[in-house]
């Protein structure tokens, strides 16, 4: 249903940084980068960082990054510690969504939840 995803960042930069290390254990990479805006995807790009330029003050988001695997989910949570972010929830099955549910939350430098997740049974 969702085509693409644009955030906006207070450091692009600092959140470039951010997703390059996570998004790598899912299989997402930078395919356009034009500085002050990134794409992010496997394919084509889906989710993008850009400069704050509208609003006052932040919201936070909640962002789901779908993963082939349990282990990428890890590999995934792995990064974002690494990286110093803030971790909401470790890695684990989460049965009040299905008993497939496996995923992380993890805050990015601009404070929104980010969660990998995997669907396929452990």
């Amino acid at each position: 249903m969702i085509d693409h995803l644009s955030i906006q960042c207070s450091d692009v930069g600092a959140s470039a940084r951010f997703y390059d290390a996570v998004l790598a254990p899912l299989g997402g990479h930078r395919i356009m980068d034009f500085g002050e805006v990134i794409g992010y995807g496997t394919e084509a790009p889906t989710f993008w960082l850009g400069g704050h330029e509208t609003g006052e003050g932040f919201r936070e988001s909640h962002i789901a990054f779908q993963a082939p695997s349990r282990d990428a989910v890890n590999a995934f949570f792995d990064a974002a510690v690494a990286g110093g972010a803030e971790i909401l929830h470790e890695p684990r099955v989460w049965p009040e969504y299905h008993e497939s549910y496996y995923g992380v939350f993890v805050r990015d430098p601009d404070g929104n939840n980010v969660e990998a997740v995997c669907h396929v049974p452990g």
